[in-house]
Order: structure tokens, then C-alpha cells, then sequence
């Protein structure tokens, strides 16, 4: 990417952009899990308290974003965008869990379990990623039942056995050694990026994409979730250099070119798109240089 096209890109207004479209997800947010609602006990307030917990939502502005690629409302992706931030919240609470990672910390403040105990961050994790599917049959007006299913099929496929659940699995096996290049790549793919492939296809999904639309928006999304995880592995390496990690197993000269060359073909992905995309764009520039 030349200097030119990057300056570009970095002249689209993404912090305001950005900041309008987090409102729009927090206020639905909010909305689904209601502070005051009727509850079982406090599984609302440990919900709350996973869904809450900080983050730049970047998921859901992924898919407001693929939305708009293709010139539609952003709006029509919030219930989508809701859904797949409730499987990201859920699966932190889990991995923080003493049994996964066991983190006492995150985002500055006390895990799930630190706060709730285990049995409880357990069960809000659950009950967030129950509620997910029931956020995500929410359709706008006018989109098909057709497309319904596949929002569904779609999300179950990014975070179960064939995603995330399955990235960590391979995750916590790497754990131990032994791991080379392609397999941590596999890793990634599945475990972080699955959910990030999935949230521009749900976006794109309910703007009505056509096959090559939707298949150029896909291999965007994947090679976002690449550079989202080698940048994350980048700032990470500062902090635990001995950590499995494409730093520690690559250098980090070379991490940094595969971040420069995935960004690059995402890029190029969007090139059928007009201004509309330029959202996208920008946030793709943005993660080649985000410095946490």
C-alpha cells in the first residue's frame, strides 16, 4: 500500500464514525438485557456485567460497516451486530475462568468469576450466547426468512466447534509447543477470526449482497481477523515475549510484513466497492497501525 492510498483512507472520519455507531449498538444493547428487567436471580446483573465490560465493539462496527459497503442503512445489522458481540462477551468470561486462562484482570477490572465466582461467570457466558441466537432471528423489515437461517447457520458455525470453541481447543493445545506457522495460523483463523469473518457477513447478508459481493466481503473479514491477531500478538510480545505467539515464532520483522501484506489484499477485496466501502477501508488501515 503506498503512502498516498494509505492518507487516503485515514482522511475517512472513523473515530466519529465509529463513535456514532458504538451508541447505536450499546443503546441496543441495553435495550435486549434491560438493567431493571425480570430476571431469574441476578443472572441479568452477571450478564450485564460480561456484556459491559468495555471493548471498542468491534465486531458489531464490522457490521455496520459491510452494510454500508454495499449502501444500505447500517441500522439493518444492529440485531446481528448485538448477537455476535454477545458470543465475544460470553467467550471472555470463559477464558478467563480458572480452568482456561485464569485471568484475574480484564480491561482493568475483575473478571466475571473474581466478581460472581465460577459457577456464576459460567452461567452468564451461557445465557449470553443463548440470548445471541435469540437476537439474531430479529429481523428488519423486508429481509427474508432464507436470509434468517443463514444469519443463524452462520453464527453457530463462527462460534462452535467449527470456530472459536475450536480455535481454542487447538489453542490450548499449542499451548504446550511444538506448534509451526500454518498451525497457529489455523488458530487464529478459527478462534478469533471466525467471529470477525462472520460479523461483515452478517452485515452483508442483510444488505442483500450478491455472491460476489458477499465472497469479496468474506475475504475481507478474514483477513481483518488475521491482522487483528497479529497486531494483538505484536503489542502482546512487549508483555510476555515467551507467550506462543506469530512473534515468537516469526520475529517480529516478519509479523510486522505479514500484517503490511494482509492488510494490502483486504484492501484490494474492497476494490469492487465505491466510496461506500471506504468505512471498511479505514478501519482496515487502522488495525495495521493500532497501537492497543
Amino acid at each position: 500500500m503506498t503512502r498516498s492510498t494509505k492518507e487516503t483512507y485515514l482522511e475517512f472520519p472513523l473515530k466519529s464514525w465509529w463513535a456514532e455507531r458504538t451508541e447505536w449498538v450499546e443503546r441496543a444493547l441495553d435495550e435486549a438485557l434491560p438493567e431493571q428487567g425480570s430476571y431469574h436471580g441476578n443472572v441479568g446483573e452477571m450478564m450485564r456485567y460480561c456484556l459491559f465490560s468495555g471493548g471498542k465493539r468491534f465486531r458489531p462496527i464490522l457490521a455496520y460497516g459491510a452494510a454500508e459497503a454495499l449502501e444500505k442503512p447500517g441500522r439493518i445489522a444492529t440485531a446481528a451486530a448485538c448477537a455476535y458481540e454477545m458470543i465475544h462477551c460470553f467467550s471472555l468470561a470463559h477464558d478467563d475462568l480458572p480452568c482456561m486462562d485464569d485471568d484475574d484482570l480484564r480491561r482493568g477490572k475483575p473478571t466475571a468469576h473474581k466478581v460472581y465466582g465460577e459457577s456464576g461467570a459460567l452461567l452468564a457466558g451461557d445465557a449470553l450466547s443463548i440470548l445471541a441466537f435469540e437476537k439474531i432471528i430479529e429481523l428488519p423489515k423486508d429481509v427474508s426468512a432464507e436470509v434468517g437461517l443463514a444469519l443463524v447457520r452462520d453464527l453457530a458455525e463462527a462460534s462452535g466447534y467449527q470456530g472459536m470453541v475450536g480455535g481454542q481447543v487447538l489453542d490450548m493445545a499449542c499451548q504446550s509447543g511444538g506448534v509451526d506457522h500454518a498451525a497457529l495460523e489455523r488458530v487464529h483463523r478459527a478462534k478469533t477470526g471466525a467471529l470477525i469473518r462472520g460479523s461483515v457477513r452478517a452485515g452483508a447478508l442483510l444488505a442483500g449482497a450478491d455472491p460476489r459481493q458477499l465472497a469479496a466481503l468474506t475475504e475481507y473479514g478474514e483477513l481483518v481477523g488475521l491482522v487483528f491477531q497479529l497486531t494483538d500478538d505484536i503489542l502482546d510480545a512487549q508483555e510476555d515475549p515467551e507467550e506462543v505467539s506469530f512473534v515468537s515464532l516469526l520475529g517480529l520483522e516478519e509479523t510486522q510484513r505479514l500484517v503490511r501484506e494482509s492488510t494490502r489484499r483486504a484492501l484490494e477485496h474492497l476494490s469492487i466497492f465505491g466510496p461506500s466501502a471506504d468505512a471498511l477501508r479505514a478501519m482496515a488501515v487502522f488495525l495495521e497501525d493500532r497501537k492497543g
